[in-house]
Order: C-alpha cells, then structure tokens, then sequence
C-alpha cells in the first residue's frame, strides 16, 4: 500500500507490467478496428489513410493483428486466475436489477472481478480465437491459397462476426470503466482507493490487506 499526499490511502491494482501490457493491446485493437471498418465498406475505406491508404491497411492488418493476440494471449495468462466463474458470480448475476441500481451492498462480496467482467474475459477470448483462425484463413498474402472459396467466404463471416461482438464488447468495457468511477483510473495510475476496493471488489480487498500485514 501507498500513501498520497493528498488523497486517501491507495492499494495498487495493475503492476506497470500489467499496464503495458493492456495499453498495446488497447492500442492495437482501435487500429485494427480501424483498418478493418475501412476494409469491411467501401463507405468506410477513408479510414485507411490512418495506416497509409488501402495497400498499407491491407499488409499491416494482419500483422497488428497477430502483435494484438499474442500481447491478449500474455494478459490472458497473467489475469485467468482473477476470471475464475465461483457461486458468488452466478448470485451476482442473479441479482441485475441491484447491480444495475448500484445496490452494492446487497451483492455478494465479488473478488478482483465482478462477474460481468469474467464473462466479458472469456467473450474476448472466443473472438480472439476466432479472429486469428479466421484471418489465417483469408490472409491472402500468405494462406488463403490452401482453402478452397466455400471455406475462405465462411471463414470471412466468421472474422466479420468476431470483430462485431469484440468491438461491441469492448465499447461496454470502456463504458463500465467510465460508469464506475476509479476504474478508468487504475489502469492508468496503477493504484486504486481503499475506499473503492473495498466498495466494489471486497473479498478481493480483503486479501490485498492480509497480504500487507
């Protein structure tokens, strides 16, 4: 634990390791985003000029994208512990209209993750899953001529409805990181409040607190 001059007492959350190792993948991910919005219309295809234009969007896609999955696949390793489904997640769950209403206190005490980050967790893992397969599949260059066309067309539906919910997934990452205040902030600074801990991630708190002792 820390103390700030100015503010309350703060209990780290992220090691700067961690940090970094979420803003690459952060960042990656609104390129990829991007350029991949840029290829799926042409309406849309101006937005490859933030990668240099169509031929430039077209060989760096991938490659952004296996720099994404391998830096996801690290976070993965270092946060599937924390993802843990227990029975307190399913009561959680059970009781939306509370955690809709911010009635904490009436929600079982949830540990470094509440469930609707879990189940967001494992979400991003099936789409990254899916996204590398697919885009194995339909990257030209390389490997799309080993598949026959009935195969490159359903893996391209496949990459097409992966990106859909990873990018729908991620803008309600962003917006419950905005609704809860403190959150946004961890991941930048690292550090959280006691007070915040203690709120929204108790058991986690709790042991945070045995393990300064």
């Amino acid at each position: 634990m820390d103390n700030d001059k100015t503010s309350s007492p703060l209990i780290e959350r992220y090691t700067p390791n961690e940090r970094s190792n979420h803003w690459i993948t952060a960042i990656c991910f609104v390129l990829l985003a991007i350029s991949g919005l840029s290829l799926f219309h042409p309406s849309m295809f101006w937005l490859s000029n933030v990668l240099g234009g169509g031929q430039w969007t077209r060989i760096l896609h991938p490659f952004i994208g296996l720099v994404m999955f391998v830096s996801f696949a690290i976070l993965v390793h270092r946060f599937w512990r924390d993802n843990k489904i227990e029975p307190e997640d399913i009561q959680w769950l059970k009781q939306m209209p509370d955690v809709l209403n911010n009635r904490e206190d009436k929600l079982p005490k949830m540990g470094r993750y509440n469930a609707g980050q879990k189940l967001l967790f494992f979400t991003l893992i099936a789409c990254m899953l899916g996204l590398l397969l697919s885009g194995i599949v339909i990257w030209r260059a390389y490997f799309a001529m080993y598949f026959p066309i009935p195969i490159i067309r359903a893996a391209a539906l496949l990459h097409a409805i992966c990106a859909f919910v990873l990018i729908t997934g991620i803008i309600v990452h962003v917006y419950a990181a905005l609704w809860i205040k403190g959150s946004f902030g961890a991941m930048i600074r690292g550090t959280v409040t006691l007070g915040w801990a203690r709120k929204h991630h108790p058991r986690w708190f709790e042991k945070m607190v045995k393990k300064s002792r």
